[in-house]
């Protein structure tokens, strides 16, 4: 049994909820839909820039770009907060999408999307396991290396 909030879990660990970023168009981080929480696509934004630029497998190594996906996913918790209250009214993580910015020759988007999903274990345990694509793109928003969206169910359905 996991024990603690997932925010005292990811405190434990290391790690720090960020700030919810701001949309950079027309569009919500998160939206609520009865029982589920529904992330845009979540840049790994660090204090509103983005730490690294490029393809992964060129300008950016896997573990970097595995690092950026935890940023990713640690943004998509904290959205995922700024609508469900705080994260323990998440009952489970059920779908994650990766987007890799990957050179032609790069195929370890799996790898690297492991960077988020990893985090999503350390915040909800059994609770963080979930189903997963992870999809090589040639390029992403802002020449971001990352995106990671998120689905969530909660424990009880929210007022759409």
């Amino acid at each position: 049994m996991t024990t603690g909030t997932p925010e005292e879990r990811l405190a434990a660990a290391g790690f720090t909820l960020p700030k919810s970023p701001a949309p950079l168009g027309a569009y919500v981080p998160a939206l609520v839909n009865g029982h589920h929480v529904y992330t845009s696509g979540q840049l790994p934004l660090v204090d509103g820039a983005l730490p690294l630029t490029g393809k992964v497998g060129a300008e950016v190594t896997e573990e970097q770009a595995k690092w950026l996906a935890r940023q990713c996913a640690l943004n998509a918790l904290s959205a995922i907060a700024s609508v469900a209250g705080d994260l323990s009214a998440v009952k489970r993580v059920v779908k994650v999408v990766g987007f890799v910015a990957s050179d032609p020759r790069f195929t370890g988007q799996p790898g690297v999307v492991n960077g988020a999903s990893e985090l999503f274990g350390t915040a909800f345990g059994d609770a963080g396991i979930h189903v997963r694509s992870a999809v090589g793109v040639a390029a992403l928003p802002l020449d971001a290396p990352v995106e990671v969206e998120v689905v969530v169910e909660l424990h009880t359905p929210m007022a759409v």
